[in-house]
């Protein structure tokens, strides 16, 4: 009952906590106690306002503790990436756009819980302010308030993207094969002076616990671990941008990696390989999951 609103409940709760685990159980956890009031006999004049009251609110608490977990999280935390070009559940759980991009969701991470939900259902869902003040519990005014805020800094720091998807995947796959062969050379032409790379590790596998910038030292980063770790790869779009899956013999998935290409060349390379983070992408990996 009312399942066609689990790709919407889904979307918003993947964007505030950017894991699709954690997502999926705050979905699950809506639901479960939509079909309780139900059970009991409670008259619920709108399933989706409630649910997504309910979805919202849960991930409004996930956010809030997950903060305090995130200061004992060894090096750079990224969100959980969404492989998006498939007809995977999470594809369709989350449209492919700007705000799904794992640039977006490490941006949304500068705010607050309360702020982020009242941005993203403002900015990315197109709910008005009378229902995000019944969301969050707060009046109409300061909804608006929030909402000015949030967009004034998210604005401020807002990722630029190449507008061709075309030249993007071009681009993309000409960075990956560069990588596969170890051109040094070839791989340095295709990256912004000031390319930033990220990885997260978790503290599981190895991963620099800082940000590496620069043409030459990300290169040396990039092709230092194409070396140490034998892998084959598979191009992905990660979170509606263009990326790849580095895979080991098996097929498991070892590293997702999402670029961020502006101008024609690589900005920032997002590496995630904290196997936790990677569970969802298992070949072996319940296909049905998303959809329970």
């Amino acid at each position: 009952m009312y399942e066609h609103l689990r790709p919407l409940l889904f979307s918003i709760a993947y964007r505030m906590v950017g894991s699709a685990s954690d997502a999926e159980d705050i979905v699950q956890e809506a639901f479960l106690r939509f079909h309780r009031e139900s059970s009991n006999g409670v008259k619920i004049e709108s399933p989706k306002a409630w649910l997504s009251t309910v979805t919202t609110r849960l991930a409004i608490n996930h956010v809030e503790s997950a903060r305090v977990r995130r200061e004992t999280y060894v090096g750079t935390w990224l969100p959980e990436p969404l492989i998006t070009d498939t007809e995977s559940e999470g594809a369709r759980h989350a449209e492919t756009a700007d705000s799904l991009s794992l640039a977006f969701l490490v941006l949304l991470e500068s705010l607050g819980p309360v702020e982020r939900a009242v941005f993203l259902l403002r900015e990315v869902f197109d709910y008005g302010y009378d229902e995000i003040a019944a969301v969050v519990g707060r009046s109409e005014d300061n909804c608006r308030q929030i909402a000015v805020r949030a967009r004034r800094q998210v604005e401020a720091k807002k990722p630029r993207f190449e507008a061709s998807r075309k030249k993007r995947e071009e681009l993309s796959r000409r960075f990956f094969d560069a990588v596969m062969a170890g051109d040094t050379d070839g791989l340095i032409r295709l990256l912004a002076a000031d390319v930033a790379a990220y990885g997260d590790g978790g503290g599981k596998v190895p991963a620099s616990p800082r940000p590496i910038f620069g043409r030459e030292k990300v290169a040396r980063l990039l092709l230092r671990a194409r070396r140490l770790v034998p892998t084959s790869l598979r191009h992905v779009e990660v979170n509606g941008q263009p990326g790849a899956m580095l895979l080991d013999h098996v097929g498991h998935p070892l590293v997702v990696i999402s670029l961020d290409i502006v101008d024609g060349l690589v900005q920032t390379v997002r590496a995630v390989a904290n196997p936790d983070k990677l569970r969802h992408l298992e070949p072996d990996a319940d296909p049905g999951r998303l959809s329970d």
